[in-house]
């Protein structure tokens, strides 16, 4: 967000504390991330193999009218020990509630996720990704809406006003995890002259019939992936981003047979600039419950990703398979873990990952992550990252 959008969400989310009159919950944590790469990286300006880096997420919720008005503020801020872009503040949320019995209005920052598939969040198009926390994409800035929901027997409709645009965060020119050459986000371009101002709309309609989930949303408005433009500042060559305005339709379904889940993403998106592709994710989830006889589970996931842009531009996900297991230990410290491998059927580059987390005692939690490629080609987007390799370990306080 700009400087005084900033202040004035601030100011406004203090006032809104104050008037409400009774004190709210507050919780939240804090936590210290550290980071050790395996490899010198390719650019010599990145010149560390370890990083560490400070968060602190406090969380204010209050509720009043019997539950039917809510107020939520949720602030976040990061100091990174190396990369200047990624010391940041965000606003993840600053939300008004009004509910009733057939609708709901959501006035705010706030952050709304669609999508089932595990690897690529296809159709989750709403909140900008905030790239600077992690390349998996899941994190996410607070994006300013107006929101209503009309909830009826044969489902819900879900109108989006979307009043001001998020440019996506980049790591900066000492961060690690970053393209080569770094994107040079302060010379952002604009298909519509009203920059960061173009007013989007959305659409969603949801509903759940017997064992299937089903979403399906249009779009309109400013694509939140930016095409990387090559282009210079000051002498050397950066990446320029450019935001253009699209339409997507997209559709994601769920089923749930027993211990299965067969999941489902798919878009139609097209661009003012003429450019129309389609793009689809879909797989299964399988799940053993209490294998040999303990309270572990253990679940099997494939899925097969496609985009018929080929490797006309930056994305991951354009002929890729993705399998990996989790684990589910049921134990009293919570302990979980993720492992998987995405690998390009078009280049043979393979992209490995593991996430792990388990409690310690009732308020600490740990939680390892580790990234890896292999066999990456010039041509493939993760090329820039073929020398990230990198093994994290991420301790929170609860409170």
């Amino acid at each position: 967000m700009g400087r005084y959008l900033k202040s004035a969400v601030i100011f406004f989310a203090m006032a809104l504390m104050s008037q409400t009159g009774i004190a709210g919950e507050w919780s939240g944590q804090v936590g210290l991330e550290f980071r050790y790469f395996l490899q010198d990286a390719i650019d010599p300006r990145q010149d560390h193999s370890t990083n560490l880096s400070p968060v602190f997420e406090p969380e204010y919720y209050h509720e009043w009218d019997n539950g039917r008005q809510l107020f939520a503020f949720v602030p976040f801020f990061r100091i990174d020990q190396h990369d200047t872009n990624r010391t940041h503040f965000d606003v993840r949320e600053l939300t008004y509630v009004k509910a009733a019995d057939t609708w709901e209005l959501r006035l705010g920052v706030r952050k709304v996720f669609w999508g089932v598939v595990e690897f690529n969040h296809l159709v989750d198009i709403i909140n900008q990704t905030d790239l600077v926390e992690n390349i998996d994409t899941e994190d996410k800035l607070g994006q300013p809406m107006i929101n209503f929901a009309l909830i009826r027997d044969w489902g819900t409709i879900d109108l989006f006003v979307l009043p001001y645009f998020r440019e996506r965060t980049f790591p900066g020119r000492h961060g690690r995890l970053r393209t080569q050459p770094p994107v040079a986000e302060d010379r952002a371009q604009f298909e519509s002259g009203a920059k960061e101002k173009h007013v989007d709309f959305t659409v969603r309609y949801s509903h759940s019939i017997g064992d299937f989930d089903i979403g399906i949303s249009h779009f309109y408005g400013t694509r939140r992936n930016p095409s990387l433009l090559p282009g210079l500042k000051g002498g050397n060559p950066v990446l320029i981003p450019f935001y253009d305005i699209i339409n997507q339709t997209s559709i994601d379904v769920q089923a749930t047979k027993g211990n299965m889940l067969w999941k489902l993403e798919a878009l139609h998106n097209s661009s003012d600039q003429g450019e129309t592709y389609n793009a689809s994710a879909g797989g299964f989830e399988y799940t053993f419950t209490g294998i040999h006889d303990t309270a572990i589970d253990l679940g099997l996931l494939a899925e097969y990703h496609y985009d018929d842009r080929k490797e006309t531009v930056s994305t991951l996900f354009n002929n890729d398979i993705g399998i990996g297991t989790r684990f589910a230990f049921n134990d009293v410290q919570s302990t979980e873990a993720l492992i998987g491998m995405l690998v390009d059927l078009e280049n043979g580059g393979k992209f490995f990952n593991v996430e792990a987390s388990r409690r310690i005692g009732s308020n600490w939690l740990l939680e390892l992550q580790g990234r890896f490629l292999f066999d990456q080609v010039r041509s493939d987007p993760a090329y820039s990252f073929h020398r990230d390799d990198y093994i994290e370990l991420f301790m929170t306080y609860n409170f």
